[in-house]
């Protein structure tokens, strides 16, 4: 991507004041889960694809184990039902037993696939509600992260699943936003290596400004395909982050679109785009770019976008919490929480 102060220079849109956008007043107040303490226990269960490889998921309770967590693994998570962990029902079974359990301090799925949105008509809110607790992952956890906020209220965990690279960088966020309690500040690295000039994870400012707002989204993908349901939020005024992986240029560009047709861009009051990993053109005949999509359902907001955040399928990783107030900076690439995610 060009670098952030360079993205679509000579487009009227990029010439906006950098003023701050300012949200519109939360629904309701977020229902924050207690922070996690060293001696805690984190629940893995697999709400979407199975445990393929036992010895992936003993690496994650190991890594948990290792920044001072006890694990527990749910009941269903090597269970297989063709790409599914089990029957809906089991997975579902689950995830209302670790949120009802009081010895569960936090719930993380081992890893994404295809499957949650098939439990949402299947989880016990009022359970959930009753017993906040943090519940962490990304991709297709999605349908999860959004329902369940949509549904309770409870402030929730895009982060890293059970099967992440648990690097410094990935560590770090979750330590300082899940265990400190901290309003962290999210920037990339700021790393050029051996080279004049830094290559890797840059940020694109879209269009500059800085807005703020509830932090809200996840997977396209899954946010597009909820899209219609109970289980979506109120997107006034909030602060919208996408990520994908291995989609073509003109999937994305229909996702996209289908957020601009059901409103969901008006409402919004700023744009953050993480990592569409392996998402490149190639050489399709006639394909847009994704910068092209960007340009033609974003810059006309004329509200403060960026991309290359660290969020999507990629090692380092932000912990972005769902439902918590935020400020977005589109031409420094920063995310700062203007209040903690956890109580």
């Amino acid at each position: 991507m060009p670098s952030r102060r360079t993205f679509l220079k000579s487009l009227p849109a990029a010439a906006a004041t950098a003023a701050v956008v300012p949200a519109l007043p939360s629904p309701t107040p977020p229902l924050k889960p207690p922070r996690l303490k060293t001696g805690d226990t984190i629940a893995l269960v697999g709400p979407a694809a199975p445990a393929f490889n036992r010895e992936e998921v003993q690496i994650s309770v190991e890594s948990l184990q290792a920044l001072g967590f006890k694990v527990k693994i749910g009941r269903h998570v090597f269970d297989r039902y063709g790409y599914l962990a089990g029957t809906d029902a089991d997975r579902a079974a689950d995830l209302n037993e670790m949120f009802a359990d009081r010895n569960v301090q936090a719930v993380m799925a081992m890893h994404g696939g295809w499957g949650c949105a098939r439990l949402l008509p299947l989880l016990d809110y009022a359970a959930i509600r009753r017993n906040p607790k943090i519940l962490v992952g990304y991709s297709d956890i999605t349908a999860l992260l959004l329902g369940i906020h949509a549904q309770t209220g409870l402030v929730t965990m895009h982060g890293p699943v059970g099967s992440a690279t648990w690097n410094p960088f990935t560590v770090n966020y979750l330590r300082q936003l899940l265990i400190d309690g901290q309003a962290v500040l999210m920037e990339n690295p700021r790393d050029k290596g051996d080279l004049l000039v830094q290559v890797e994870d840059r940020v694109s400012t879209l269009h500059p400004g800085k807005a703020r707002g509830r932090l809200l989204g996840g997977n396209l993908t899954v946010l597009s395909h909820l899209m219609g349901s109970k289980y979506l939020p109120d997107w006034r005024g909030s602060l919208l982050f996408l990520e994908d992986v291995r989609e073509d240029i003109y999937r994305m560009d229909r996702m996209i679109t289908q957020l601009k047709l059901a409103g969901v861009l008006d409402q919004i009051s700023g744009f953050i785009f993480g990592k569409c990993t392996n998402c490149d053109p190639g050489g399709s005949y006639g394909s847009l770019t994704l910068e092209d999509v960007f340009r033609d359902h974003i810059l006309p907001l004329k509200k403060p976008a960026y991309a290359g955040a660290m969020i999507g399928h990629i090692t380092h990783k932000f912990t972005v919490p769902l439902g918590v107030e935020a400020e977005m900076d589109a031409e420094a690439g920063t995310i700062r929480l203007l209040e903690p995610a956890v109580v």
